[in-house]
């Protein structure tokens, strides 16, 4: 017998494997920036941590103004050939970046490095707003039925994860022996790779949806280049769905809680910790093995606890979690901690994909995931300026004890942030609709408000693109 090589389908496996190996490219990237800000860049100085998580807020701004207008050009535009345009601006820019590294140390002062940094962040998520909601239009056309879809969504949460245990430990050694430049030339050549898999696959329907009698105004505003009605139009029917709305609160509450370890987890790593530096990327390593676990038991925790219990128990222990991680001072403990820490959190991110698609007809689901982008990015914006601005400024040298605990500003900063997570779970256990029933189909029509089983996303620090929306 056979091996069999493909995952649900030819094309949706070339697609797959296509956003494997760019999941890979872009984790060693986003774990190399944090590191070189931290250690090399600003090594030494009290505004470290604001410099971390401006790379942070440098990709939020791309998404908090691309992001929204963005959705709507992708429900015009051919699906695959957006992807292979956003594919090779961001392998030209990576490029581009990777030849600047070459010049003599010292060329140019760490001012402009963290410009360059910034604005090639910038733009690099500019370019994943467009390329996101085409990659989630064309799953649609390749995987149909419920079932798939959520095979799918596991498959690509797991891979996006494995990306992520594979990635982190392989930026360190990269960047103190072999140099910054083998790092970024790797995640060029990682979206060179997705380019050629996407140019393989074939598409139905990649094009712009056709509108039905029913849709004639919206059709006509189109042909008139009326973006600003299409904008209006996603706007409208976003707010119309009260599970949308819900979700997106709960994701918004969940980022405030998130984006302070985003920010502040290096620091932590080297001084409660006290790890060495080209450890770090375990960390993110740990957290790539619990999202797998959660991403692939999702679907039977769901079915076994019903969604939305799932979704508040989940999130209550993940704050719980991450208040105890605050307080650890080894770094074994805080290897094991993230880990088990991650797994709730991904619990439910195979019901997702399959819910929104299902929630919204092909030509809303770019305007769909638009909305939601921005939104949720925001809140890590806001979280990744504050908590870096308190560990930095506010709380620096603030030093204590309480009931025989050592505290700094840095662990109190994630503390805090475990709380906020806890406030999530309390939400999410007293405001999102739906019922306790498992395996219930989403609601029968686009905006309905009883949708079925819910989700609670994991929340990517730095965004990498595994296709699926990032709460």
């Amino acid at each position: 017998m056979k091996p069999r090589l493909t995952l649900i389908n030819r094309d949706y496996t070339r697609l797959w494997f296509g956003q494997a190996v760019s999941s890979v490219g872009d984790a060693v990237f986003n774990t190399t920036l944090v590191l070189w800000v931290a250690t090399v860049l600003a090594k030494g100085e009290s505004w470290a941590p604001m410099a971390v998580s401006g790379i942070v807020m440098a990709s939020g701004v791309s998404v908090l103004v691309i992001g929204p207008l963005a959705g709507v050009f992708v429900d015009r535009w051919d699906k695959r050939a957006t992807m292979l345009r956003s594919e090779a601006l961001r392998g030209a820019l990576v490029a581009v970046l990777t030849a600047l590294t070459l010049l003599p140390a010292g060329t140019l002062p760490t001012g402009v490095w963290l410009v360059l940094i910034y604005a090639t962040v910038l733009v690099l998520n500019a370019a994943g707003q467009f390329f996101s909601p085409a990659r989630f239009a064309v799953l649609a056309d390749l995987v149909t039925g419920d079932a798939d879809r959520a095979r799918a969504a596991g498959i690509g949460q797991a891979t996006g994860e494995t990306a992520w245990i594979i990635g982190p430990p392989l930026a360190a050694p990269l960047l103190f022996t072999a140099g910054l430049q083998w790092a970024l030339l790797l995640n060029g050549l990682s979206y060179a790779v997705s380019y050629v898999a996407i140019r393989s696959v074939g598409v139905r329907g990649a094009g712009p949806a056709p509108a039905s009698a029913g849709r004639a105004r919206r059709a006509a505003a189109r042909q008139r280049g009326n973006w600003r009605s299409e904008f209006a139009d996603g706007l409208r029917f976003f707010a119309g769905s009260r599970f949308l709305v819900a979700l997106l609160l709960l994701a918004v509450i969940g980022q405030f809680g998130m984006g302070a370890l985003g920010t502040l987890n290096v620091f932590f790593a080297t001084g409660s910790l006290h790890a060495d530096a080209h450890l770090y990327g375990y960390l993110g390593m740990a957290m790539g093995a619990g999202g797998i676990t959660g991403a692939l038991s999702g679907g039977r925790v769901v079915q076994w606890l019903g969604a939305r219990r799932t979704t508040w128990i989940s999130l209550l222990v993940s704050g719980v979690l991450l208040v105890a991680y605050s307080r650890q001072t080894g770094f074994p403990g805080g290897v094991a901690l993230l880990f088990v820490f991650t797994v709730p959190l991904t619990l439910l991110n195979t019901a997702m994909s399959p819910l929104l698609l299902s929630a919204a007809p092909p030509e809303y689901r770019g305007r769909v995931v638009a909305v939601f982008y921005p939104v949720t990015r925001l809140a890590s914006i806001l979280s990744a300026v504050l908590s870096g601005w308190l560990a930095g400024s506010a709380l620096r040298g603030v030093e204590g004890s309480l009931g025989g605990l050592r505290f700094g500003p840095v662990d109190t900063v994630i503390a805090a942030a475990g709380l906020v997570i806890l406030l999530a779970g309390v939400f999410a256990w007293t405001a999102l609709p739906g019922t306790e029933g498992a395996g219930e189909a989403p609601g029968e029509a686009p905006g309905k408000t009883e949708p079925g089983p819910e989700r609670r996303e994991r929340v990517e620090v730095v965004a990498h693109d595994d296709g699926e929306p990032a709460a």
